[in-house]
């Protein structure tokens, strides 16, 4: 029930050595059509690698026969030989299927500033295109993972068609959009200026509003593939609730798998002016290293979320605002509300509520707390 689950679409997943261990490091997802309508959203990073820089040009074209996608390497400030890697695997999937490179996305994920080994690389894709099935989606979602415990992967029905995705991504998951990779298919038939509008509405309220360390990779792709081997035109809401529920599925799960972790922490931003200020306030809270060092020792400091939402340039009135951490009004009106004690920080899920007292709006942004496992895993990464 991922990439797969829709009509029209095979995959896979093989090791091919650029991890150690034996792990698989491959993996492809191709379409089958008869459409080829496709959109993609990209890190907002200037850094972007050389994947990212190709697969957007193919975007362009509003059409992806086939996704490559390796884990192992990010292939990320290698230089133009890095973009001639990408083009060459390009290339070699566009020969297998023969196809145009130009309708190949590929994606990369992994270690910064080194080249892939493009021979084992080559190998594997011929490997992994020996292997397609329409039962290959979850050795696909497998073979994409970098520091990820487990796979990731959703689906979702809708009126005569589904919507499945993979997705990865650990840890540098900060808005636009994360360490993460994500293939989203739909055997649906809808054009490729529509899957872009839906695709990009689905992300700024899912993926874009994770925010785990604060960190923005080189490396973010998402892309939306569909093949129309359904034949259902559907409904335009329905389908952008689809795949946006697609989106939250797989954000909730890079959050509770988020390096470290023990708390999945929802910052619920309240009678805010306008919707970006609720997003504002949300990100600075989700920021705050001293909340969630405070979080992860199950102490209910709301001080520091007010302190943190003071560091914006939000409408509110700081005697105005009201804070609750899983149900309790600790703060009401700027200042000590009801007794702190009363919060129950145990279960792994946390809701901070912050109401403004501004206005209407609201937005949610999601996080995690700061453990000693994530300056470990971050401390040791590329060794």
């Amino acid at each position: 029930m991922s990439v797969t689950a829709p009509l029209g679409f095979r995959a896979a997943g093989v090791a091919a050595g650029l991890k150690s261990g034996g792990a698989r490091d491959i993996a492809l997802v191709v379409n089958d059509g008869p459409s080829r309508a496709a959109a993609g959203v990209f890190t907002r990073n200037r850094v972007k690698a050389a994947p990212v820089l190709w697969s957007e040009q193919v975007l362009t074209g509003g059409r992806v026969k086939a996704v490559v996608l390796n884990s192992g390497g990010a292939n990320a400030c290698t230089g133009p030989a890095g973009f001639q890697d990408t083009h060459a695997t390009a290339e070699k999937v566009a020969a297998l299927l023969e196809e145009s490179a130009g309708e190949i996305a590929v994606c990369s994920t992994g270690l910064i500033g080194e080249r892939l080994p493009m021979d084992a690389l080559l190998a594997g894709v011929e490997d992994v295109a020996a292997h397609l099935t329409r039962d290959g989606g979850l050795a696909a979602a497998d073979a994409i993972r970098t520091t990820d415990t487990v796979t990731k992967i959703a689906f979702r029905r809708g009126t005569g068609y589904m919507v499945g995705g993979m997705a990865k991504g650990a840890g540098m998951l900060a808005p636009a959009m994360a360490t993460m990779l994500s293939v989203i298919t739909t055997d649906a038939d809808v054009p490729a200026e529509e899957l872009d509008r839906v695709l990009r509405r689905a992300v700024a309220v899912t993926f874009d509003r994770l925010d785990t360390d604060g960190c923005m990779s080189t490396n973010d792709t998402v892309l939306l593939l569909a093949s129309g081997a359904a034949g259902v035109v559907p409904d335009a809401g329905e389908f952008e609730k689809r795949v946006t529920e697609v989106c939250a599925d797989l954000a909730r799960q890079l959050l509770v798998d988020a390096e470290g972790a023990t708390k999945a922490i929802a910052i619920e931003v309240v009678g805010a002016a306008h919707e970006e200020d609720a997003v504002k306030v949300g990100r600075a809270v989700a920021r705050s290293n001293l909340l969630k060092c405070a979080i992860h020792g199950e102490d209910p400091n709301w001080g520091r979320v007010l302190s943190a939402v003071g560091t914006t340039d939000a409408v509110f009135e700081p005697d105005r605002v009201n804070v609750a951490i899983n149900g309790i009004w600790v703060c009401r009106a700027g200042a000590a509300g009801d007794d702190r004690a009363k919060v129950d920080l145990r279960p792994r899920d946390v809701t901070i509520t912050i109401d403004l007292s501004a206005g209407t709006r609201s937005a949610t942004v999601h996080t995690t707390d700061l453990t000693a496992d994530y300056v470990h895993e971050n401390s040791a990464y590329s060794t």
